[in-house]
């Protein structure tokens, strides 16, 4: 704050004239009064300048002191402190002052204070604070402290459309290694390996003295914070290992590690505030040692509230069991075609290791998208279930051969036929004789290349370029060439012919989804069509294994996408209200898919 340097003049020259006139103590009054040394002081305090702010005090040191421990302990965001009315007496001064700390996540702390001001001989210097610990806080006194204790409030779980709680607040025990108290360290990390490697097979006596390693000395090295079930199971074999204690808690975990992994965490993060509430909080006076002795304000904790998600645990477990004893990567999205609740996202541990694929991963869907094919060449090519059409083992398109899997010759069959049949022959040429933009179009009507905002998830649905090369029309009508979906949006694709028309995909209640490129409205009478052929794979055709399963209408796919003859196994389909992609990565075939959703559907019965 500048100051004018007149008025310190003029009490220099009054102190002098005082002095001459022989008029006793008139020396220790100055031209800056009580009002502006007050001002100055309150504003340096909530400027963050204790040091500036105790120099303006009858006692800099002490006040540097207190002054700096109460910032220290409370960490505010900020402190405003404003002066009110000045009531000034001979050479002393009282005055109220308004305190505003902001404790920084919606907490605030205000009182009305009352300092005292006195004047000082120093002519230059005029009015100070007279000091005390009651400028912090009326109730402070010498010696005590203030201090912020926080009290965590309840957090609520993540139900599923039924209410059955994903994530719940979950009592754990911390493992924790000192290296330096451990003795022979590596017969203590052999013993900790044993009992928790079949809990978590990323550890090992080497992460364990790596992580160990890495930690400052005097500091514990957490190894694994475990459910405490999971605890006691292993309890006797590690609990007196030296150099190791145990830490209680609770933590938000599903119903085991794996359980939608590649979703629940992320609900979890976007929903943070409202599931873990608003902490207690209060202000205390504290002795030397830390006691509270008094409390100065407080806030009440806020537990969370709940959030609920589409997720159905049932479905979500029978999609998990069938994807775990796939070797290679594997993964199933389920959806209501009646509402667009995602109700599962499944992935095996290699899938897991690469993240959200079943979201976000972009494969050739092979046959799958002969469904998309169908529905454009019913539209654009005058076709019917019932037409015939041919479907030889192989066939020239632009120059290019294009074989049947295995080199299959059906001759000439109806198109539900070749569909349940899975006839490359067939949709290669229907693809080629399609304009440019026909497979873009019908794409985007069953959800491939729509775009969607779902809070919580990132999800990417596929893309169909359009073409004007015959060729790439041919093998993109079989879901080859330039064609690429995801797992969620072949989902769509078979909900959508489930439900009659585009299904936006739903994930947390009261969120809704953000359509930033909608699907077109597909025509009724065509997916009643295009619902008999997908029939026709279940009773007649590449997907027989589902038959005993219910009224299952689907399409399975083999993708190749290497020129070595590796291939993806897709199936794609629904039943009742349940529309499902199921994709194996490097599966080879669609048997192993097929063999995939026979498991999932089993399981639900």
């Amino acid at each position: 704050m500048t100051r004018s340097r007149a008025p310190r003049r003029a009490a220099a020259l009054l102190a002098v004239l005082c002095v001459l006139a022989g008029v006793g103590g008139c020396g220790l009054f100055s031209g800056e009064g009580p009002e502006e040394a007050l001002t100055d002081f309150l504003a340096a305090w909530s400027a963050g300048d204790d040091a500036g702010a105790a120099a303006l005090t009858d006692n800099p040191q002490a006040a540097t002191e207190v002054l700096a421990a109460a910032r220290s302990s409370l960490r505010p965001a900020g402190i405003v402190a404003t002066a009110g009315q000045v009531r000034e007496a001979t050479e002393r001064a009282t005055a109220s002052v308004d305190v505003r700390w902001d404790l920084g996540s919606g907490r605030t702390w205000s009182y009305l204070n009352e300092l005292e001001l006195v004047a000082t001989p120093d002519a230059e210097r005029g009015w100070a604070v007279r000091w005390a610990p009651t400028v912090v806080h009326p109730q402070l006194a010498t010696g005590q402290r203030l201090a912020v204790r926080t009290e965590e409030p309840q957090q609520a779980p993540v139900v599923d459309r039924a209410g059955v709680p994903l994530l719940e607040p979950t009592a754990v025990v911390s493992v924790l290694l000192d290296r330096l108290a451990a003795g022979d360290l590596p017969s203590v990390t052999a013993a900790l390996a044993a009992a928790l490697s079949p809990l978590d097979s990323g550890i090992t006596a080497t992460s364990i003295t790596e992580g160990a390693a890495r930690t400052p000395d005097g500091q514990s090295y957490t190894v694994a914070v475990l459910r405490e079930r999971d605890y006691l199971g292993v309890k006797n074999a590690i609990h007196d290992l030296p150099g190791l204690r145990f830490a209680t808690g609770e933590r938000m975990l599903a119903p085991d590690a794996g359980f939608a992994r590649q979703v629940l965490p992320a609900v979890r993060t976007e929903m943070a505030e409202q599931l873990d509430g608003t902490p207690g909080w209060s202000v205390l006076v504290t002795d030397a040692a830390g006691t509270a002795i008094d409390t100065l304000a407080e806030g009440e904790p806020e537990p969370g509230a709940t959030v609920g998600v589409s997720l159905d645990r049932a479905v979500q477990t029978a999609a998990e069991d069938a994807v775990e004893p796939v070797a290679q990567q594997a993964m199933i999205v389920a959806v209501a075609p009646s509402t667009g609740e995602v109700l599962a996202v499944a992935q095996n541990g290699p899938a897991d290791v690469e993240g959200a694929l079943a979201l976000t991963g972009r494969y050739p869907p092979g046959s799958t998208f002969k469904i998309i094919t169908a529905d454009a060449g019913l539209a654009g090519a005058g076709l019917a279930p019932q037409t015939p059409v041919a479907c030889p083992g192989s066939a020239v398109i632009g120059g290019r051969p294009l074989p049947n899997k295995g080199g299959f010759d059906l001759g000439t069959v109806p198109l539900r036929t070749a569909f349940a049949k899975s006839c490359n022959t067939t949709f290669g040429r229907l693809g080629a004789d399609l304009p440019a933009d026909a497979l873009p179009a019908a794409a985007l009507r069953f959800g491939i290349g729509a775009d969607f905002v779902v809070p919580g998830v990132k999800t990417i649905t596929g893309s169909v370029p359009p073409s004007d090369d015959p060729v790439q029309r041919a093998e993109d009508g079989i879901g080859q060439g330039e064609v690429l979906a995801s797992p969620l949006g072949m989902a769509l694709v078979a909900a959508t012919v489930a439900h009659g028309s585009p299904v936006v995909p739903e994930l947390v209640r009261g969120r809704p989804t953000e359509v930033t490129k909608p699907a077109d409205q597909p025509d009724p009478a065509r997916l009643d069509q295009v619902r008999d052929m997908m029939r026709a794979v279940v009773t007649e055709g590449t997907a027989t294994q589902l038959a005993p399963l219910g009224e299952v209408y689907g399409k399975t796919g083999t993708a190749e996408f290497t020129g070595a003859g590796q291939a993806h196994g897709w199936f794609v389909g629904y039943r009742g209200d349940l529309a499902f992609a199921v994709l194996v990565v490097d599966g080879g075939s669609a048997t192993v898919a097929v063999d995939t959703a026979v498991r999932f559907l089993s399981a639900l019965g």
